[in-house]
């Protein structure tokens, strides 16, 4: 099995090293018309990004989604945390929905919709934990909220 699994990989790698050399001629073989292919300005190929590159982006730059999340809690005096579990459990869901890089915002999102929204009214709460429970769960309910005060 892993023969055949590693002979499937270098089938894989030699049609996406194709990709990295495809002329226009190529692409008016394959059947876009000239005028549509003039018009691009570059033909280029793209990897998808892997679970670590999706952490990075996540964490590393310095306006990062969770930086970003971490001070607007901090404008209702909450203190943010997010475990790196967590961080990795909302880069697997981002390759699970296939939504990449650009869908990360959407998915941490959706998850801190509730906590953004419920947790400032509740006075008692100044600290708040992303959890990978709570990723992977999708939504906080009124039972944790009073688990994270």
């Amino acid at each position: 099995m892993g023969f055949q699994a590693d002979i499937n990989k270098r089938r894989f790698s030699a049609r996406s090293n194709v990709l990295f050399h495809v002329e226009p001629q190529d692409l008016i073989k394959y059947g876009m018309i000239p005028e549509f292919v003039g018009r691009l300005a570059s033909v280029s190929s793209l990897h998808e990004l892997d679970e670590s590159a999706l952490v990075e982006i996540l964490t590393k730059p310095k306006n990062s989604l969770m930086k970003q999340y971490q001070a607007l809690f901090e404008l209702d005096g909450i203190r943010m945390t997010y475990t790196d579990s967590s961080v990795e459990a909302l880069a697997r869901k981002a390759i699970e929905l296939k939504v990449g890089a650009r869908g990360l915002r959407m998915v941490l999102e959706k998850i801190m919709l509730d906590a953004f929204y419920n947790l400032p009214s509740q006075r008692k709460i100044k600290k708040f934990v992303l959890t990978s429970e709570l990723v992977e769960s999708g939504t906080l309910s009124l039972q944790a909220l009073e688990q994270v005060g």
